[in-house]
């Protein structure tokens, strides 16, 4: 009925977040969390590569029936919100190559879902994942902990997803 483990990920280029939260006896469990990093010398494709196969990695190791993806902003910055497309070019291909199906998520709804503040900062969210949810050991790398997030949003709105499936099928 639930989903017994997802894949978190925040994109970037430079940086990118990737978590497995996975729920045991109904409560989230934080099973690994770490940061890919890819060097400014290396070149373009080679730091997609090595984004791609650290997901692929990630989800050889933890077995994720789905991935939950942090959406690009797109207002921000429109060069670095290219770059982060791509990045999110190679992790929908790592995701698909798997089998496994991916939710996007735009960042006040993950800040919403885990805080109930869309305006929360980084720390916010980090506080309020050990503290309101009950997860152990959130990792202080920021995109490692907005991984978390966005996973936990992930298994929350499925929760909610099913159970308006289950009052509609009544």
């Amino acid at each position: 009925m639930f989903e017994p483990c997802v894949l978190g990920v925040d994109p970037g280029v430079a940086t990118v977040g990737v978590a497995a939260v996975a729920l045991q006896d109904r409560k989230p469990v934080l099973v690994w969390a770490d940061t890919l990093r890819t060097s400014p010398d290396m070149a373009d494709e080679a730091r997609l590569r090595v984004i791609h196969e650290g997901v692929r990695a990630a989800i050889a190791a933890h077995h994720p029936t789905s991935l939950a993806l942090e959406r690009v902003a797109w207002n921000v910055n429109k060069v670095s919100a290219m770059a982060v497309a791509r990045a999110t070019g190679v992790i929908l291909l790592a995701a698909s190559q798997a089998g496994i199906p991916v939710e996007e998520y735009g960042p006040l709804e993950v800040k919403m879902a885990i805080t109930g503040q869309g305006n929360a900062e980084k720390a916010q969210v980090r506080d309020a994942l050990a503290r309101f949810h009950g997860l152990t050991e959130v990792p202080s790398q920021p995109d490692a902990a907005d991984a978390v997030a966005v996973a936990l949003c992930h298994l929350t709105r499925s929760r909610l997803r099913t159970a308006e499936r289950a009052a509609g099928a009544r």
